[in-house]
Parts: structure tokens; sequence; C-alpha cells
């Protein structure tokens, strides 16, 4: 496979020829153009002389002692011999100590054309202005002459042998230079290129290390490396944490996967488990049912009371029965996520209201005392059938598990934060601990004996909390001394 050049030797190689390009471009430039532009630059000092000199004889300054200065500095700065001639022929101005020696050179430059060249640069009204080259002298010249406002003739010189002197000069100083320069480049752009490079040779080293699962290697970002590749790297970073999460979340799924197939067998044994609770919640009163029906049909008893009292065993064994199926098609409904959530904002302090109306018959068939002291509206959000169905089942609870001297049952509501909180407490036994976490497993009953007795089958718990998981709320229970407490949470809704 051919071998390609590396990114310093691209990038050492591209910029070196770049600057070399320039350098040798500016050397084409200077010496094509450089001493036509100081040409251009004295015709225009030349023409902006005369208009100087002009306002100056306008406005009667010009052969007066306040213009010395500007004189001499205006001759001096562009190198100029000047000469101004009144109408009287006298001589106004001049820059030269004899200049009877400078009007014979200049009638003998305007008006000898042997062995001189002549070009007319700019010819207007006022002025003329000439590039004369004298072959005999081998001498060159920019000639002004023209009449100035007060009618004075003006005539100025200047050697373009020292423009083409400093246009020579410039251009060797500017090879030495741009020599000089073009070393250092060279330099700069090995050492630039190279911390450029660095970087970079990092981030793939970083990538190799990726490649073979090192997640501990990260970039370090550099006092002098660009923004752009600090970003990369910083991103790579973030990207090698992300997969290295990614890969443990993988394993963890993997030994998750594991451990679920671990439970298959678990599950099939918990199925085992929920078919015969089933059938022993069934088998009691179905033993029942079959056993008074005999009963009558065999005609055990032929009084009146005794076959009431057979077919009143039979209806209630039945109620049970159909209870606990409801339920249990109830719970399969939640669990499943097949029951609708009708989410909406309702006041909760009058559906416990309502909730407690409707059991005053049942507590004063237990003589039970309901203590609830909320009066004010209570906004909440869920869905109010069912959190209905969460209270009428820990009210059903407190009930038949309420005990003592005098039995009471107190609820309360209290906000937390952006949460209200509907407590249900029953004085009684504390449930014991290790009971806790159970409770809420289908058909599991602390006290067996006395969920018999109030025709209990360990479901509605099992309801419960199926029904919070499904408005993605929270509940629980918590022991007291004196009894025991179970709660639900809500969100806050604001009052419109």
């Amino acid at each position: 496979m051919k071998r390609r050049m590396s990114l310093w030797g691209i990038l050492s190689v591209s910029m070196i020829i770049f600057v070399a390009g320039t350098v040798f471009v500016c050397w084409i430039l200077n010496g094509t153009f450089l001493e036509k532009y100081y040409l251009m630059k004295k015709q225009q000092d030349m023409v902006s002389s005369y208009t100087l000199l002009d306002e100056a004889a306008e406005s009667g300054m010009l052969g007066s002692s306040e213009f010395d200065t500007t004189f001499e500095r205006l001759c001096a700065n562009g190198n100029v011999m000047t000469l101004i001639i009144g109408e009287n022929k006298l001589i106004v101005r001049s820059s030269m100590n004899n200049p009877l020696v400078f009007q014979k050179e200049l009638n003998d430059i305007l008006f000898e054309t042997d062995n001189q060249e002549m070009t007319v640069l700019d010819d207007t009204e006022e002025y003329t202005l000439i590039r004369r080259i004298d072959h005999r002298m081998n001498e060159e010249y920019l000639l002004l002459f023209g009449k100035l406002s007060d009618g004075s003739l003006l005539y100025m010189r200047t050697a373009l042998e020292s423009i083409r002197e400093s246009a020579q000069i410039t251009n060797t100083f500017f090879r030495y230079v741009s020599g000089a320069i073009l070393l250092v480049s060279i330099l700069f752009v090995l050492l630039l290129s190279k911390q450029l490079v660095k970087p970079i040779e990092s981030l793939m080293h970083l990538s190799k290390d990726m490649t073979n699962m090192r997640f501990e290697a990260k970039y370090q970002p550099g006092n002098y490396t660009p923004k752009e590749i600090d970003e990369l790297g910083l991103s790579m970073n973030q990207m090698s944490t992300a997969l290295e999460g990614t890969i443990a979340q993988l394993k963890s799924a993997n030994l998750q996967l594991e451990s679920d197939i671990q439970k298959k067998q678990q599950i099939d044994e918990m199925r085992k488990e929920f078919i015969a609770n089933v059938s022993h919640e069934l088998k009691t009163p179905l033993a029942l049912i079959q056993g008074y029906a005999e009963g009558l049909e065999e005609g055990v008893s032929d009084d009146p009371e005794s076959r009431q009292f057979y077919c009143e065993v039979i209806r209630d064994e039945a109620d049970k029965m159909n209870t606990m199926v409801k339920k249990l098609l109830t719970l399969t409904q939640l669990e499943f996520g097949d029951e609708p959530v009708d989410m909406k904002r309702f006041d909760l302090n009058e559906l416990v209201s309502g909730v407690l109306a409707s059991i005053q018959v049942l507590l004063e068939q237990n003589e039970i005392t309901a203590v609830y002291q909320q009066k004010d509206p209570v906004y909440v959000w869920g869905d109010e059938f069912l959190v209905e169905e969460v209270l009428t089942n820990y009210l059903s609870n407190a009930i038949h598990y309420a005990m003592g001297e005098v039995k009471e049952i107190h609820i309360g509501i209290s906000r937390e934060n952006e949460k209200i909180r509907l407590g249900v407490f029953n004085t009684g036994e504390p449930i014991p601990e290790e009971e806790i976490e159970k409770i809420w497993t289908k058909f599991y009953k602390v006290d067996k004996a006395r969920t018999r007795e109030y025709g209990g089958n360990g479901i509605g718990l099992s309801i419960v909390k199926a029904i919070m998981e499904l408005m993605n709320q929270k509940c629980g229970v918590t022991n007291y001394p004196n009894g025991v407490e179970f709660w639900l949470e809500l969100e806050v809704a604001s009052k419109v």
C-alpha cells in the first residue's frame, strides 16, 4: 500500500510553499511596480506642490517672508529645484543659489531637442508635466512648468535617478529581509505544525485506547492548543465515559438477564403458588356451599328458620367468592395497564368527606369513632375514582383491625413540598416489622383467622399498590406504638 504523508508533513510543506510563494510574488511585484509607483508618487507630489504655490500666489503670500519656511520645506522634502519668475521678469522665488544658471538649463531643456527624449505626462491650461531623458548626459528628469494665478512663471525640476536608486535599494533590502523572514517562517511553521499535530496524535492514541477498552486514558487540554481540538478532545472524553458506562450497563444487563433466567423458575413457582392460593381461597366457600346445599337437598332440617340459615350461608359464601373474583379481575387490569387513568384536579377534602359519610353505618356498627378535622379544600391531581378505591380499602382495613378500649380512626392530610399526604390511622396492634413488605403481596394475610372472620382475601392492599404505581405515586405503611397508619401521596394542584 502506498505510504501517505503524515499530517505534520502536509501542514509543514503546505505552509512553507505558501510562505515562499508569497515572498516570491512580493519580489516580482516589487521589481516590476515599485519604481513605477515611486514615479507616480513623485508626479503627484509635483502637482501638489504646484497647487500649494498657486494658492500662495493667489493669496499674495508667494513673495512674503512668512512663506519662506513652507517653500524651503516643499523643495527639500521632494528634492525639487524650483524657480518662480514674476510678470516683471524678476525672480520671485528660487531654490538654487544661482537661479540664472538654473533658468538657462531650463531653457536648454525646453528648447533643445537634440539627444533627448521627452514624454508629456500631464498637460493642462495651468501647467505641463514632462518626463525627459537626456541621452548625452544619461540623466532623467521630471519637469513641470506653467503659470500661477498672479501671472508668475513656474519651473520645477526633479531628478529621477534618485527614485531609481531608492527603488533598487528598497528591492535589495526587501530581498535580504524577505529571505530572513522566509527562514524564520520555515522554522516557525515547523514548530507550529508540530504543536498543532501533537494534540491530534494524542486524540489518535486515545481512540486506540478506547478501541482496546482502556477507558482510563483521557485527553488533557494544552495551553496553546486550538479551541476546536480541545473541544473535540473533551467530547471524546465524554464519549469515553459514556461508552464505559454503556458497557458497564450492558454487563449489568447481561447479569440481569442471567438473573432473569434464573428467576424464570421462581416465576413459574409463583404462578403455581398463585393458582394454589386461589384454589385455597375458593375451596372453603365451595365446601360450605356444597355442604349446606346437600343438607337442604337431603332435608336435614324441615323448619323454615334452619332452611333460611342454610340459604344465608350459601349466599354469603357466594358473595365472598364473587367479591374475590371481581378484585382479582380489577388487580389483573391494573397490573397489565388495562385500567384507564383519568387524571384531573379534584378536592381531596370533599372525597374524604363523601367516603366517610358512606361508611358511617359500618363505623357505628363496630363502635368506632372517625376523626377528620380538615375543612378547607385541598386540590390534588389524580384519578378521583381510583383514589376513592384506595381510601375505601384503607378505611375497610382500619375498621376491621381497629382495637382498644376506645377504637378510633384518624384521617389526616398534610403537605410536604409539592406533595399532599393522606394518612388513615387506626388504633390497635402494630404490624410486625418482618411482615410490612409482604402485606402488599396478593393473598398475604397477617392475621389469617381474623381476615377470614370478616371475609377478607388478602387482595385489597395489592390493588392499592397497583393503583398508586399506575398513577406514578407512592403509598406505604407506618407503625406507631398504639396503632398503624396507611398513607398515600398525590401531587398538589393550585386552586383556580
